[in-house]
């Protein structure tokens, strides 16, 4: 019997000591479940502000709930689970809005009430030290700001400058001062608010009704057609002016040859003839038989008319 008590005493230990184990064993599980829970929930609340970004925090309950001014660049920060961060990039930030076939993703109308629609491209940058100012504008991050807040304003903006042109100027020539009007207006309105708009452009052109675009382009080609025709007269008169200008300097050139051949002749004219008046003038009857002496050979000519010239050989 006082075996069986001894057997009785152990195993009732031994039970003891097996739920005190078990108790410990559940203390610890619970407490390692609990730091896990507050590991995971640190680790969530840890968050990261990569380069090229800044970030907003946001209190989403409480008294200072709203946005916070503070603007936080690159690294690790601990938002609690009553707060929430935007991160917002640096860097340039383009988008582009298409529509389908033969319309644009932007309508509006002309001055003369004609429907037109262009696509449209946009680069801008978000000033990093504005990024509160900004949160606070629109409350979304910067995809849902591009898509449809700066949608939105490229839109209006196009609507008002296209109402005061004709649809030819803004498919020709006037494109450009439509696109600088439309780019003066959007970055007017968003620089004070933290978006610097690099540019906004018109891809391809702008879309218009069929019938309006054949006859600009009509319009274009007989222009092209008349600008080619006056080229041509011009050609023709400036080839017509040259021959004359050439026939002209030819005519002249002759002109002058001729005067300057007559000049001379008659300079050679007056030159003998004052020769010959001083030769005249200088001969004399002594002279003359003087030259007759020296120059006679002694016979008499064989053939005469009469009287024979002959030499007077009288002395004085």
């Amino acid at each position: 019997m006082r075996k069986w008590s001894l057997d009785l005493e152990s195993m009732k230990r031994k039970e003891n000591r097996m739920k005190e184990l078990t108790k410990k064993d559940v203390l610890g599980l619970i407490s390692l479940t609990l730091l896990l829970i507050v590991c995971v929930f640190a680790i969530h609340s840890c968050a990261k502000v990569e380069a090229g970004y800044v970030g907003v925090r946001v209190n989403l309950l409480g008294g200072n709930k709203g946005v916070d001014s503070e603007v936080l660049g690159v690294g690790r920060y601990w938002i609690g689970w009553n707060q929430e961060l935007y991160l917002f990039p640096t860097f340039q930030q383009t988008a582009a809005w298409q529509g389908q076939r033969e319309h644009g993703a932007f309508q509006f109308q002309s001055r003369e009430g004609l429907s037109l629609s262009a696509d449209v491209s946009l680069s801008f940058t978000v000033n990093p030290n504005m990024v509160s100012v900004l949160f606070q504008k629109y409350r979304k991050g910067i995809e849902e700001i591009t898509n449809v807040y700066l949608y939105n304003m490229i839109r209006d903006v196009m609507v008002q400058a296209a109402s005061s042109r004709t649809a030819e100027s803004m498919y020709g020539d006037g494109k450009s001062d439509f696109l600088a009007e439309i780019n003066q207006l959007v970055r007017e309105k968003m620089q004070p608010i933290g978006i610097n708009i690099d540019y906004i452009a018109i891809v391809g052109n702008v879309w218009l009704p069929r019938n309006v675009k054949a006859a600009i382009d009509e319009k274009v080609k007989a222009g092209q057609l008349a600008a080619q025709r006056e080229t041509e007269v011009a050609t023709a008169k400036a080839e017509a002016d040259k021959t004359v200008a050439t026939a002209e300097g030819e005519a002249r050139s002759k002109k002058e040859i001729a005067d300057a051949t007559a000049y001379a002749i008659l300079t050679e004219a007056k030159a003998q003839e004052e020769a010959n008046r001083i030769l005249a003038k200088s001969l004399t009857p002594e002279l003359i038989q003087y030259n007759m002496a020296t120059k006679w050979n002694g016979v008499l000519p064989s053939v005469t008319s009469g009287a024979v010239p002959f030499l007077n050989l009288g002395m004085k």
